[in-house]
């Protein structure tokens, strides 16, 4: 038996002095949604971006199809290599000079998801392209709370110089509304989870988020009676899913208290606002949380998370690398350097692969998150030495709600536009584009088997 006293409907809300808060994906609602006439789950795309390219001799399959063998970066994931789809030969044009001279870094962020070439300026007349993230948030972002969630963990200035007379704004943002308009992304996991949950995303008002502050109330503890009459009338598996579902809002809403009361261990000599951790794998792991919840309540369904700004010099003293990122990467064939680049390489996946494998666990509707996903890791860069733009590196985990054949390693002719795997990507998320950047053409392969 499902449900006990009541069908759901999708939008319950737990409610209590003021705090709304939205709810899983729960067998209870099924019955009420098998009368509309879309009952599948959403589809949610994700884009996460890595900077400073990748040693590629520790990420490129040799093998194409389904028999590809996994690689050293990608490895963390080889339990799941069945969601995968990686892909080669894919280019950004617009990250190359083309007559601008030096600036690669400035392009490859700028270029990522827009496919345009930055027009080259320091001033406020920067101009580049509508990324594809905000395309798909403009078709579904009415039917969720949030439009799109722009993430990082890296504050960076959005005026100014930051790479060879081209804007900071091109290397802080990969997310564009349109070619004038970045949408920065927010690195303070407070912030982020206030958002989804507190003031403005559940109309909690501005009194009641001092309060809750004040008091270091859980926002849980405002809607802990309604949480207890709707657990009443569930079945014994909505309750389990209800519960687990708490207990990683209260698990999150901790560990960002703990970020907030001090942040203890900082070496990287640089002002760390409240709420952001010290601990760069902790940071990343917060982010990625948020991001499961905002597409488990259905908050959003499309989000971008930098993990590092583009042209990022942070070290990683934590797995042992004390130098900077970025002139790691100028390694000039430094087998040292080249190795410390691909430990780099492989730390960013293994955080990466944590929310994977999370996803793939997380019920939603007759499956899970990352079965009706489509999570995009790779870099607008590929050898950082040489600051190539073609043979990006591309990793697809998920499904796409069945519309992406996965578990292969696709093998594309040289020089053939990201862009044109973008306009795939939005047909399968049921959004028909004429054109993104520099595409000619939507992506063979994706959907059916090469």
């Amino acid at each position: 038996m499902i449900l006990i006293g009541r069908k759901l409907n999708r939008r319950t809300l737990l409610s209590g002095l003021g705090v709304s808060m939205s709810l899983p994906m729960l067998d209870a609602m099924t019955p009420a949604a098998a009368k509309a006439p879309q009952s599948k789950s959403p589809t949610r795309l994700a884009f996460v971006y890595v900077p400073n390219g990748i040693n590629m001799a520790h990420w490129t399959p040799q093998s194409a199809g389904a028999g590809f063998e996994i690689t050293r970066v990608i490895e963390p994931l080889k339990e799941h290599k069945d969601r995968l789809t990686l892909l080669t030969g894919l280019t950004h044009n617009g990250g190359r000079a083309l007559g601008d001279g030096p600036g690669d870094h400035a392009r490859a962020a700028a270029s990522y998801l827009t496919g345009a070439h930055p027009k080259k300026t320091a001033g406020a007349d920067i101009k580049n392209g509508t990324s594809v993230d905000q395309l798909a948030a403009m078709s579904v972002g009415k039917q969720t709370r949030l439009a799109s969630l722009e993430l990082g963990t890296e504050d960076g200035r959005q005026v100014g110089s930051c790479d060879s007379g081209y804007s900071c704004a091109y290397s802080n943002n990969i997310s564009w509304r349109s070619e004038s308009s970045p949408m920065p992304p927010e690195i303070n996991p407070r912030n982020v989870f206030e958002r989804l949950f507190g003031n403005g995303a559940s109309g909690e008002s501005p009194e009641m988020v001092k309060r809750r502050e004040r008091t270091r109330r859980s926002i849980l503890d405002f809607v802990l009676e309604d949480a207890r009459s709707l657990r009443a009338d569930l079945g014994t598996g909505d309750q389990r899913k209800l519960d687990e579902y708490l207990y990683s809002i209260r698990d999150i809403e901790a560990r960002i208290q703990r970020a907030a009361s001090g942040n203890l261990g900082n070496d990287l000599r640089m002002e760390i606002p409240a709420g952001v951790p010290a601990d760069y794998a902790e940071h990343v792991r917060l982010m990625c949380d948020l991001m499961t919840v905002a597409f488990q309540t259905d908050s959003t369904r499309v989000a971008t998370f930098m993990m590092a700004r583009e042209g990022s010099a942070r070290p990683y003293r934590e797995i042992g690398v004390a130098d900077g990122h970025h002139p790691l990467t100028h390694h000039r064939n430094d087998p040292e350097k080249m190795e410390k680049v691909a430990q780099i390489n492989c730390f960013h996946f293994s955080l990466f692969s944590e929310w994977i494998k999370k996803l793939a666990v997380t019920p939603d509707g007759d499956a899970t998150l990352l079965d009706h996903s489509a999570i995009v890791y790779g870099s607008g860069i590929s050898d950082g030495n040489k600051h190539l733009h073609h043979d990006l590196p591309v990793l697809v985990a998920g499904k796409m709600n069945g519309t992406i054949q996965s578990g292969r390693h696709i093998v594309y002719e040289k020089d053939t536009p990201m862009t044109n795997f973008y306009l795939s990507l939005l047909t399968n998320f049921g959004i028909k584009a004429e054109t993104i950047g520099d595409s000619n053409g939507e992506l063979k392969g994706l959907s059916e088997l090469a």
